[in-house]
Parts: structure tokens; sequence; C-alpha cells
């Protein structure tokens, strides 16, 4: 089964701005379009790229070794993980090719109007090398935006999902790496571990920039508790990835498919910045 899940925050990003009576996304003054065309979709800032090469160097040497790569669809993540994947997908492993999943992307609030939506992985292909053209997503995140609670339904959803096909992947991967965003990162934190705080704000799980956090599987799962967890999951209407209801994933106290530790929260030794951008 898989043992290791390490989870990066994307590298330092340009900015964008958002009219909330209009909905209309712009990017701030002296950042360029990004080349998905998107405006909340921006590159990283020349201190993110010094960031991602730093972080690559980095993942080189964790034990236990990647094995898949799981990403947001967003630019600035498949960017931040680029110096890295380059270079992992040319060993030529079978899992060698990052899988884009939108229920791993980014947090926007509820809103009247529709927020932007990622780019295809179609798209994202002509842009990126080493993409899974042939992933077919779990979830999309709704257009409208998310609740707090949302937000980590989502996260727990996505993510029992992937350790599913994972743990019954012949090639028996036992380290997963996603890249993600500060407020999914949290999410991530607190859904593995099931240390869900009563306030959403407490200050739990960490997000820096570039940082890298590492969860580790404990070996707690007995056949009672996989049962109960089996028939949570299958509670609710079942869905396709794009429709707004899904079935919910009780992690409160259970965690995702067996308990989590949180081994390192958002270690940023290896950046010669340190730990920046806090969420």
């Amino acid at each position: 089964m898989l043992e290791v899940i390490y989870v990066v925050r994307h590298a330092f990003r340009l900015g964008w701005t958002v009219n909330p009576t209009t909905g209309v996304y712009s990017t701030t003054t002296g950042a360029s379009l990004s080349p998905t065309g998107i405006a909340a979709d921006p590159v990283l800032s020349a201190h993110g790229v010094a960031q991602s090469l730093e972080l690559a160097q980095h993942l080189r040497h964790v034990q236990p070794p990647v094995d898949v790569v799981y990403s947001s669809p967003w630019y600035r993540c498949l960017q931040t993980l680029k110096p890295f994947t380059d270079e992992w997908c040319a060993y030529g492993k079978p899992a060698g090719k990052v899988k884009v999943e939108p229920g791993l992307g980014e947090f926007f609030g509820t809103a009247h109007f529709k927020h932007p939506s990622a780019s295809s992985v179609e798209k994202l292909s002509t842009l990126f090398d080493n993409l899974d053209r042939s992933y077919t997503p779990v979830r999309y995140p709704n257009a409208h935006g998310e609740t707090i609670q949302e937000l980590h339904d989502r996260i727990a959803y996505t993510l029992n999902e992937i350790i599913a096909v994972l743990d019954a992947d012949p090639s028996q991967p036992k380290s997963l790496l996603i890249c993600t965003h500060a407020a999914s990162m949290i999410a991530i934190g607190r859904v593995l571990t099931g240390q869900m705080p009563a306030d959403p704000d407490t200050l739990d799980f960490k997000a820096y920039t570039a940082s890298l956090s590492r969860f580790r599987r404990k070996t707690l799962e007995l056949p009672h508790y996989k049962h109960e967890q089996e028939t949570m999951t299958s509670d609710g209407p079942s869905a396709s990835a794009k429709s707004g209801a899904f079935p919910k994933v009780r992690y409160q106290n259970y965690g995702i498919r067996g308990f989590w530790e949180c081994e390192q929260n958002a270690n940023a030794d290896y950046l010669s910045g340190g730990p920046e951008r806090g969420w």
C-alpha cells in the first residue's frame, strides 16, 4: 500500500486582482498574462523559479523516493514541479507522467459569479512535457466557489479516490507527491490526519511557498475500521467528476483510508530564503 505522501505548495507567484462586483479577474500591474491566457493563472516570479530549483534539488534525495506525481492544474503548480519532474519522468518509470487533478486545485470562496476554470490537460500539454493525457480526473471544484467546509470535503473525496487507486496499483507505489495551493495544502493535512479543528482559522498545518510536508501512513488499519470507512464513503449520491454533488468521506478522527502522521509540516529548510508567505 501507499506509505508516504509528500505535499508541496507552489513556489512564489505573480499576482492578480478580481472585481468583486463583476467577477472580472485581471493581472496585477507589471505582471504579464499567463501562457494559459487566464488572468488568475499567473506564472512564478523570478524568486519563485529559484525556489522551484531548490525544491527540485531537495526532492531528488527524499526517502522513500517519489513514485507517483499528482498536481493541481494551475500553471504555477506545474511550473513549480517542472525542474524535478522533467528529470523524474526521464527515468522511464511506469508511473513517470504527471497526473493533473482539478480536485487538488485552488480554493475560491463562494461568489455570485463564476470563478475562472483551470486549463484542460490538452492545453497544458502544449506548455509542459510529461503530463498524463489518459488520466481521468476525480473531481472539479464548484465554479461558484466553496465554503471552507466544502473545500475540506472536496479534498477528502479526491484523496480517498487517489489513495484507493494507488493502493490497488500492481506497480505498488510507496510514495505520492502532490503539488497544490495554500488552502488546499492545509486541508490535506487535516483530512489525512483526521485532525479537523472546530475553528477552521486555527493555525495548525502550514503552507509556505515551495515548502514540503510529509505524511506517513500508520499501521492502524484494522478490518473493522476499513469496513466502516468504506461504508462512510459510499453514502450520498453517486456523481461524475463535474457534477455538483459527490459522496462525502468521513475523515474527522478517521483520516483517509488509514491514519496518517505528519512527519514534516511545511519544511522550508532547503530554501535559501527560508519559510515565506505563510497562509
